[in-house]
């Protein structure tokens, strides 16, 4: 009864190809007897193709059905699913899927095709277009000890530092800052280039600043705040005597900055090939998939972020404003894909 209605349908709805996964193969000589015996007219071709298999995620509506209906995941909508809403939530754009199909084309064969791919387009076409911002995940605090108290500068920083004719954006600087937490060490190795006990960084945009001293939490050993310096005349410029500073970390002013949350996605299965891994289906789902962090600080232009907004939050990844979840008291980013591009290289 399927045959009988596959191709009538596609007649009567003026369907010219019929696109169907490799299964339908055995079936296609009914389909063409079916057509040949009732339709008068224009025909209708069945054509098959492997269907698209994506690495560390799963496409059998079957499956999702599983991972919806068992609250593994968020909904049909949520950022890790392979569906369109998934996918636009997440912040994937349309030009970046569109140049994913195009690079893998169509197939006789079943293959699987790494996500990492998927990515790559989706990287090439947000760092095209995608506006720069500064934020702060795990906030450390940083106070300039020879920094004016109650002095605010406005740093003028590029917008796109590729295009400038996208222009710039003014980000307030202040005698106390928060810097990432990953961006100090209290021993760092030799080769670290950020910031340590008696070592130089650049804020991005602004000033040279040095460590002086550490306050730490008596009963935890656990370091609370930097005390540092600041050149004042290396606010976008060398030092004068010559001296080379190679790190440069992310700031936000701890006064001007905005709390948010931020979403940080994983691949959703912890396996290449979830459809054929042995085990039970829960069991292969990364448990490291979603990890969100709800102290976080973000530049001050971004508290006119709107939905679906997209940015590269420096030295980060790149970020959209979620579309759901978000509000003007407290704005949520769900990260797209980090910046490391482990496809780009694969392929040099």
């Amino acid at each position: 009864m399927y045959d009988f209605a596959h191709c009538l349908s596609d007649s009567i709805e003026k369907i010219t190809h019929s696109i169907c996964t490799l299964e339908f193969e055995n079936n296609r000589p009914l389909y063409d007897w079916f057509v040949n015996e009732l339709i008068e007219g224009p025909k209708p071709q069945q054509i098959e193709f492997a269907r698209l298999n994506l690495s560390y995620t799963m496409l059998s509506k079957r499956r999702l059905i599983e991972l919806v209906e068992g609250h593994l995941v968020g909904g049909w909508d949520d950022p890790r699913m392979p569906t369109v809403a998934g996918m636009r939530r997440r912040g994937y754009t349309p030009e970046a899927i569109r140049e994913f199909c195009a690079r893998i084309g169509v197939a006789k064969n079943d293959n699987l095709i790494d996500i990492a791919l998927l990515e790559h387009c989706v990287r090439d076409d947000l760092n095209e277009r995608a506006p720069r911002a500064m934020a702060v995940l795990r906030p450390l605090k940083v106070i300039i000890d020879n920094y004016p108290e109650g002095q605010v500068e406005e740093i003028d920083c590029p917008i796109h530092p590729q295009k400038p004719e996208m222009g710039t954006r003014k980000v307030p600087f202040s005698r106390v800052l928060y810097i990432e937490n990953d961006d100090f060490m209290e021993n760092p190795p030799k080769k670290y280039k950020r910031l340590g006990p008696g070592r130089e960084v650049r804020l991005r945009n602004s000033y040279v600043i040095k460590l002086v001293s550490t306050m730490k939490n008596e009963s935890t050993g656990e370091v609370m705040e930097l005390h540092c310096t600041y050149d004042p005349d290396t606010r976008n410029a060398a030092p004068s005597d010559g001296r080379k500073v190679e790190g440069v970390i992310h700031w936000v002013s701890a006064e001007h900055a905005v709390p948010a949350t931020v979403r940080l996605y994983d691949r959703l299965f912890k396996v290449a090939d979830p459809a054929g891994a042995d085990g039970e289906f829960a069991t292969l789902l990364n448990p490291e998939s979603l990890e969100t962090i709800h102290d976080c600080y973000v530049e001050s232009s971004l508290a006119s972020a709107q939905p679906e907004d997209r940015y590269q939050f420096e030295r980060l990844g790149y970020f959209c404003t979620d579309r759901k979840d978000t509000s003007p008291e407290r704005p949520v980013f769900n990260r797209i894909v980090s910046l490391r591009d482990s496809w780009a290289k694969m392929t040099k």
